[in-house]
């Protein structure tokens, strides 16, 4: 643990909640996070810490220590989602209709801007480098991606990210070695059947049986095709089929979710979604359409990585603060870091029910304990810096 570098954050205090407030205030979402990149980079220049655009926004920063080494990244996500606030009587609701922080994604940027103020005061005493990635496009799963394309793997020997997390109580961190996210995919399957009047069935292949039958059948892919010790889910989200009451539905469509964290499986339910769909069409006379689009990968923490991090939670805030966290079936684009290098993970928790902010992530009442946001900042330059000291 650097000694100054808490002391530093701890003073950082006021002026950390503030940068969040003013993140949550004016939320931008993927894609579209103009305001936020040039805040970003103003901040940056006035610290002195060199960094350069991506394409259309985001961030890609670096602070070169005194002392050659490793390179480690730190990355925070910056973009907001098309979300309403219902936190009206918040001094700092978003200022933007259907538009809101509802992640944590304001916390993330406000904490790694502060951890990067602490580093770059201790830069010439750094033995490598910390490259700072202020991702746009998470909740889009595509901007991790493209940041890797803009070159923010290269030459990177180590990738650590943060959560906020509101099922967690304040404070706590959690980072376990092995799966913490799945993987996330989505499948459109589309059925064509012969449409016609509704008296007149036997003249017709209706595609709402067709698709609720698919629908029923689906479910047993994870129930009686995967071993039950993998962890799976299979979620229909959207049907719609058929015009009007009256009329037999010529076509039908279903839009739904993939999530697991082997990626067998993953190739197993794809296999078993275009099987299934196209079976139950030919019971019926039917045609079936399936796509599958993968998003983001399973977010797999590094060993040695994940007991960095418990180790350096434990040295700067106390052993009580590790909290073991069961993986999450939510889907998270960290996951492309970790094609390119070994890193890890974690979670801060920011629930407290005292302060209303045990809301589930992607809701309109969502919020965070504001506390948490001292031990997310830490937590990021102090991780930055003990994986340059043991890699010198």
């Amino acid at each position: 643990m650097n000694t100054l570098i808490k002391e530093f954050i701890r003073t950082k205090a006021v002026d950390l909640t503030e940068l969040r407030r003013q993140f949550h205030s004016e939320p931008e979402l993927s894609w579209e996070e103009y305001k936020t990149t040039a805040f970003i980079c103003d901040y940056l220049s006035q610290l002195g810490i060199p960094y350069r655009k991506t394409d259309p926004t985001g961030v890609i920063a670096e602070i070169k220590g005194g002392r050659s080494g490793k390179t480690v990244a730190l990355r925070a996500d910056i973009d907001a989602l098309p979300v309403e606030e219902l936190n009206k009587d918040l001094i700092y609701a978003s200022k933007e209709h259907g538009k809101m922080h509802a992640c944590g994604h304001d916390a993330h940027t406000a904490m790694l801007l502060i951890a990067a103020e602490a580093l770059n005061g201790l830069k010439d005493e750094l033995s490598g480098t910390i490259r700072l990635i202020f991702q746009p496009a998470e909740e889009a799963a595509r901007g991790a991606k493209m940041m890797v394309e803009e070159g923010a793997m290269e030459g990177i020997d180590h990738v650590f990210g943060i959560h906020i997390w509101s099922q967690m109580p304040t404070h706590k961190v959690a980072c376990t070695p092995g799966p913490q996210f799945a993987s996330a995919d989505i499948f459109n399957v589309k059925f064509t059947g012969q449409g016609g009047h509704g008296a007149m069935p036997q003249d017709c292949i209706d595609a709402a049986v067709i698709a609720s039958s698919f629908v029923m059948n689906l479910q047993s892919v994870v129930s009686r095709t995967i071993d039950p010790q993998q962890g799976a889910v299979v979620t229909v989200g959207k049907m719609e089929a058929g015009t009007r009451f009256n009329v037999i539905a010529e076509n039908a469509k279903i839009e739904g979710t993939v999530r697991c964290f082997d990626p067998s499986v993953r190739d197993h339910v794809e296999k078993q979604i275009d099987h299934y769909a196209n079976q139950v069409a030919s019971i019926y006379g039917g045609i079936a359409q399936v796509e599958y689009i993968r998003g983001t990968q399973a977010v797999i923490n590094d060993a040695e990585s994940a007991a960095l991090v418990q180790k350096v939670a434990a040295e700067c805030f106390g052993e009580h603060v590790l909290f073991d966290e069961k993986p999450t079936m939510g889907g998270e684009d960290f996951s492309f870091y970790l094609d390119h290098a070994p890193g890890s993970f974690a979670l801060v928790g920011s629930g407290n029910s005292e302060k209303d902010t045990e809301w589930a992530h992607h809701h309109g009442k969502f919020n965070i304990d504001e506390d948490a946001l001292v031990t997310g900042a830490e937590l990021y330059a102090q991780f930055a810096w003990a994986f340059l000291q043991e890699n010198k």
